[in-house]
């Protein structure tokens, strides 16, 4: 087991932190609730077979997704594509990520090249996906294999929070 990520502080580039962030994978989102017609959730979603790789991931990666509405900065644990390290895995590794969401927008994040298995409570059924689309004030966790070698971008999936710094390398070697 590792230590809980501490978030980053606040300062310019983070303007939020989720003090108690929540499961929202019942949720289905703003305007969805109660409307008269069934939503479907994460939390619905099975995959049609087990997942390929079986074993429990060997570590946790936790990423804050932080920004400022105001000044329009994006980025992972408060810190901009050019000021952030690569996330290396190892190939062959079996990795946790979660993504804690402190700021008041959604995120679809996107792993180009490896597929994530979003833990939603189906076990060996849970949905395989590629982007994960996180709640602000949410947690949420995926399992990743890395079977790929490469440079991998890591990235949000709404364009301009990618060009501001919602982006990161995944180096797989």
């Amino acid at each position: 087991h590792q230590p809980k990520a501490a978030p980053p502080p606040l300062n310019v580039e983070n303007q939020n932190v989720a003090a108690m962030p929540t499961d929202q994978l019942a949720d289905p989102g703003d305007g969805l609730h109660n409307n008269g017609r069934r939503v479907l959730t994460y939390a619905d979603l099975r995959a049609m077979r087990p997942a390929v790789d079986p074993r429990p991931p060997s570590r946790r990666i936790t990423l804050h997704l932080t920004g400022n509405m105001e000044r329009y900065i994006w980025g992972f644990d408060g810190k901009k594509f050019s000021e952030a390290d690569p996330i290396p895995l190892r190939l062959g590794e079996r990795v946790r990520f979660v993504l804690i969401n402190d700021t008041m927008m959604e995120h679809p994040v996107h792993l180009h090249g490896l597929w994530s298995e979003l833990e939603n409570g189906q076990g060996a059924y849970n949905p395989v996906k590629h982007t994960i689309i996180s709640q602000p004030g949410s947690r949420l966790s995926y399992l990743v294999t890395a079977d790929t070698p490469g440079l991998w971008a890591f990235h949000c999936h709404l364009l301009y929070h990618m060009d501001l710094g919602m982006f990161r390398t995944v180096v797989v070697s």
